[in-house]
């Protein structure tokens, strides 16, 4: 079991930094070491030289995600997009403390959302890719434990329950977003993986 666990923690490290480095190459198209000066390698940290790491700024990336979704949406005015980036974070939030998703993510088609971009699932979650909630940490202590069928299904209906509750709260959160966006902008907002 913990070998399987820190096999499901390194993928979601893997697919947060897979975006991260994703996120950043609009701002490498431009940049002569990109392509061909320094063996194709490109500079995914957007900082610290060619090919460097640099250092990750998660709230540089939030920036960019939301221009990112802004530009997909087709925002201009600033007091709408006010509204409309304040449920989308709501639904990221939200997405987020579901088990087994992330507010980074892989959806469909390109940009945000698609794959490599903002918005669909992802892994992610607590020390070895488990859930970090209460429900989820006494679930994986009762496997761990190998505690009586009885306990484990009791657990589990517990975890189930704050799954759904959380699944809920993501629901509406999308219903909300929903409300302030065009059916062009709805139609953007699934591809790019905020609605379903």
């Amino acid at each position: 079991m913990k070998r399987f666990s820190s096999f499901v923690w390194a993928a979601g490290l893997a697919a947060t930094l897979g975006t991260a480095g994703l996120l950043g190459q609009d701002n490498n198209a431009a940049d002569p070491n990109a392509a061909g000066g320094n063996g194709g390698r490109r500079n995914r940290g957007g900082q610290g030289g060619p090919g460097g790491g640099g250092n990750f700024d998660p709230a540089q990336m939030r920036q960019r995600m939301m221009e990112r979704y802004r530009e997909q949406l087709a925002v201009k005015d600033d007091a709408e997009w006010k509204i409309v980036q304040d449920r989308i974070e709501k639904v990221s939030d939200a997405r987020r403390e579901i088990p087994g998703r992330g507010g980074f993510g892989f959806g469909r088609g390109g940009g945000p959302g698609g794959p490599g971009g903002p918005g669909g699932q992802a892994g992610g979650r607590g020390p070895g890719g488990g859930d970090t909630s209460p429900e989820g940490e006494a679930l994986q202590k009762a496997i761990e434990a190998n505690a009586p069928a009885d306990e484990i299904k009791s657990k589990l209906a517990n975890y189930r329950a704050a799954v759904k509750t959380k699944e809920a709260k993501l629901e509406k959160a999308q219903a909300d977003l929903r409300q302030v966006l065009s059916a062009k902008q709805e139609a953007a907002a699934v591809l790019m993986g905020l609605l379903k």
